[in-house]
């Protein structure tokens, strides 16, 4: 078995183990600065809308153009007094795109922009896009992200319970809040490819929430029936038994997106590319990191504030202080949810018998009747 199979398998037995709960508070700290830096970074600087939503004109030009794109992108900011976003595709032409204007205006601009390449104007293919129809995309967009929270949150209750359908729906927000922030400090353009990818990080984020969630709901059945753990102490067990499949299934999804964002955007120079890949690949790690960090320990604390749970967890710390104990160690035989309240050793036997007039009691003889 390799070392890291070896290591998850320690993990799921509650052999080995990382205290997530307990620095819970380092992890809320360390969430709530990057989710302020996000707000920020969005309030200041605010989101690099794309064409799609503020409407404008996208110009195309020939193949093997010879202007470079600094070349293209003055000439189209000269001629249209806008911003100018150019890229060179594969082919070697390039795609000039002007936001905010309209279509007189592209087509003054299309003119300016065939004299200034040394080109004819009908060698420029100009399309021209509506603000309503991105304003369009950004309604459907809202309603498809507050339909998809509600039914999360409907589901979670039914299936789990109502702590962790809140704890759920903090980490999505948690998220979605990282991944916008991040866009507006790197200042990548937002396209409805970002928009598709912000709702399918979402998924993935839910997903290993769920994991998580799943494994402690069936480690405290009857929870209140022993005296050993408390909530906290299996809501970590949880953690950490799920804690190689999550890190596994991120790393897995993290590297075609990287890919995609460093190769295909970085070197190849797609726009689409970037646009969707830097929102998988910020989701993705977001949402790895609010399954393990936020959605779990948050749980915990909601869960250890019902008064069965408040007196469950004196209980425990009442007989550890007796013993001298720390949280004890899970085995491979045992669970948190079955451990007696005071487990006595099992009697073999009736009391003070000697064990040689018990031995095969009950059993046939062997004689021949």
């Amino acid at each position: 078995m390799s070392k890291l199979g070896n290591l998850g398998a320690r993990l799921h037995r509650g052999e080995v183990g990382y205290d997530f709960v307990k620095n819970r508070k380092i992890w809320y700290g360390l969430s709530i600065l990057i989710t302020i830096t996000a707000i920020v970074g969005l309030t200041v600087r605010g989101l690099n809308m794309g064409i799609e939503f503020q409407g404008g004109a996208v110009f195309t030009t020939p193949k093997n153009t010879s202007a470079s794109v600094s070349q293209a992108e003055e000439y189209a900011e000269t001629a249209s007094g806008h911003d100018a976003i150019v890229q060179k595709l594969g082919d070697g032409s390039l795609r000039i795109q002007v936001a905010g204007i309209d279509t007189d205006a592209a087509n003054t601009i299309k003119n300016t922009l065939a004299d200034d390449l040394k080109l004819d104007s009908e060698q420029i293919n100009a399309e021209l896009v509506g603000p309503s129809w991105g304003e369009q995309i950004a309604n459907k967009a809202w309603q498809g992200l507050g339909i998809f929270l509600v039914l999360v949150v409907i589901y979670l209750a039914i299936a789990f319970e109502w702590r962790m359908a809140i704890a759920a729906f903090v980490a999505l927000i948690h998220d979605i809040t990282i991944t916008v922030g991040i866009y507006a400090l790197v200042g990548f353009e937002v396209t409805p490819g970002t928009v598709i990818g912000l709702l399918t990080i979402l998924g993935y984020s839910l997903y290993d929430t769920v994991v998580v969630f799943d494994s402690l709901k069936e480690q405290t059945k009857d929870i209140t029936k022993q005296t050993r753990w408390t909530y906290s102490d299996v809501a970590n067990r949880s953690i950490n038994s799920t804690l190689v499949r999550s890190v596994n299934t991120t790393v897995v999804a993290l590297l075609p997106v990287a890919g995609l964002l460093f190769i295909g955007g970085g070197v190849l120079g797609a726009g689409m590319l970037n646009d969707i890949s830097l929102s998988l690949f910020v989701g993705l790690a977001a949402g790895a990191y609010s399954s393990i960090f936020i959605a779990t320990p948050l749980v915990a604390d909601l869960k250890e504030r019902e008064p069965q749970m408040k007196a469950l967890k004196k209980r425990v710390l009442a007989k550890r202080a007796q013993k001298g104990e720390t949280a004890p160690e899970a085995t491979a035989e045992e669970s948190y949810a079955e451990e007696p309240a005071d487990a006595a050793p099992a009697v073999v036997g009736p009391r003070n018998q000697p064990a040689s007039r018990s031995r095969g009691r009950g059993r046939p003889s062997g004689k021949r009747r």
